[in-house]
């Protein structure tokens, strides 16, 4: 029961702090969003490794951990655009659909999926089609939803941050998340510099976004956490499910709407997300 309530946690962390990245990339500017919410996330990390006390693993750890770590960025900034000019009810379980490129990923280095896997990748890629198709004008007219190409990259980006994550792992998982974010961080600033993006952010604001840092880093502890108290699938799919939470956020505070065959898609994508999460 400590993992189920764990891993639930997780996913309500990051549910949350999906939706509050989102909502606040709609009223502030992206890069300034990420750089508040990285160093939140960044600062938070360094301070639990340093009360830890334990050294860095071998470079070449830190190294997967940085590459994965621009690769998350990507995605994550992809993310909170694609929630800022489009439905969240439709950019987060296509975004959530990353989860399928470790298995590509293993796949090409001689892994099998599970059966089950394989049905969560087929359930995931016709709900991500059903999602992303809304009516258009005129008699049966249909295009791309707002947000669908941002939310597909954000996959591959969360994909490629999870594949350098678990290499990164091997070493020491708390260390791969601070080189992650902090190599971010600097990525960031040098990027807010050179585009002179500012924004002037109320305290609300700033306590919103780094709030997103700070759940972020607690759902990660949290899964952590909860792998280690009951069995990583079952850990997993609960996890896997944030989208959910933001879809619901988004429902009850922005009064969000989508067509029948957009619902049925991201209930699809959700589904083939758990299934592919349980292998």
């Amino acid at each position: 029961m400590v993992a189920v309530a764990l891993g639930l946690a997780a996913g309500i962390s990051w549910g949350v702090a999906d939706f509050l990245g989102g909502l606040k990339s709609r009223q502030l500017n992206v890069v300034a969003v990420l750089v508040i919410s990285q160093a939140a996330g960044a600062l938070l990390v360094g301070l639990i490794v340093a009360a830890r006390g334990q050294g860095p693993p071998e470079l070449h750890f830190l190294l997967y951990g940085v590459l994965g770590g621009v690769a998350g960025l990507v995605g994550l900034a992809a993310f909170y655009r694609g929630m800022a000019v489009g439905a969240m009810a439709v950019v987060a379980p296509i975004s959530a659909t990353g989860a399928a490129i470790p298995v590509a990923v293993g796949l090409s280095t001689g892994d099998r999926p599970s059966a089950i896997q394989v049905v969560g990748l087929v359930l995931a890629m016709v709900g991500v089609v059903l999602a992303s198709r809304e009516g258009g004008e005129g008699a049966g007219g249909a295009r791309l939803a707002a947000g669908t190409g941002l939310a597909l990259v954000a996959a591959l980006g969360f994909g490629a941050f999870f594949v350098g994550l678990d290499a990164a792992s091997d070493g020491d998982v708390l260390w791969a998340l601070l080189a992650a974010r902090s190599f971010d961080v600097i990525l960031l600033c040098a990027l807010a510099v050179t585009l002179g993006r500012g924004a002037r952010m109320s305290a609300r604001d700033l306590r919103d976004v780094v709030a997103v840092g700070l759940l972020d880093v607690l759902a990660n502890a949290l899964f952590a956490l909860a792998s280690t108290r009951g069995l990583v699938s079952l850990v997993a799919v609960l996890a896997s499910l944030y989208p959910v939470v933001t879809i619901f956020l988004a429902r009850l505070v922005l009064k969000e709407r989508i067509r029948a065959s957009q619902g049925a898609g991201v209930a699809l994508a959700l589904v083939g997300v758990a299934a592919i999460a349980s292998g």
